[in-house]
């Protein structure tokens, strides 16, 4: 039984790893399109979450050849490396959204954008129950914390869709550069949490031994 639901566990991960590369592509197509900074953050913000779901399927997969304390050491580098990442992307979409309203930058209306956004949002809770609910069998906190940044996503994707409807029915184009502002200020805070605990937002690193204290002299 425990075999089976690990099997369901790396299969959802390798879903999620798939899914966002498709929503990564298609969302910075879009935006690039229609100069639309909300729809490249979410783009960049689904890049971030390819390389947690790569840590959470590395964690998944058994290891021969290395030490628990060698894997730690490997995934405590992988991790702060993602951690630096986060702030250097939150920079970059701070600085292109806040120009576009400085500079009142219009952005495109996005239909792509919107069917993007559309599928998010009804993918990601559905991913969110069937991750919540193996890792409750499994008894997998680091799958629970996993499926709780998959709600996260698709709590954002209903923003964005909020931000791109209102600028495509009504021509509020402030709407596309503020809720970039927003996934800029989401990346800081993410960046900040996983440089400080060493540990993706999705919790991929939960299991693993505590770095070892430095010895006495």
């Amino acid at each position: 039984m425990t075999t089976t639901l690990k099997r369901k566990a790396l299969r959802l991960s390798y879903f999620t790893v798939g899914y966002m590369v498709l929503e990564c592509l298609l969302s910075l197509l879009a935006g690039f399109l229609a100069g639309s900074i909300a729809l490249v953050g979410f783009g960049l913000d689904s890049l971030l979450e390819i390389l947690s779901g790569g840590v959470m399927i590395w964690r998944f997969f058994p290891h021969r050849g290395l030490s628990e304390a060698a894997e730690a050491r490997l995934e405590r580098r992988a991790v702060k490396i993602i951690g630096y990442t986060f702030f250097i992307l939150a920079a970059y979409i701070f600085y292109e959204a806040a120009q576009k309203l400085l500079f009142v930058e219009i952005p495109g209306p996005s239909l792509l954008g919107i069917c993007v956004a559309l599928a998010s949002a009804l993918v990601m809770p559905a991913l969110y129950l069937a991750k919540f609910r193996t890792g409750e069998s499994l008894g997998s906190a680091s799958l629970k914390a996993d499926s709780r940044q998959t709600l996260t996503c698709g709590l954002l994707s209903v923003a964005l869709l909020i931000g791109l409807g209102l600028n495509y029915l009504y021509g509020l184009w402030q709407a596309d550069p503020i809720f970039g502002l927003v996934i800029a200020l989401f990346l800081v805070r993410e960046g900040h949490r996983t440089v400080k605990e060493e540990k993706l937002c999705t919790c991929a690193c939960c299991g693993l031994p505590p770095p070892a204290a430095p010895p006495h002299r």
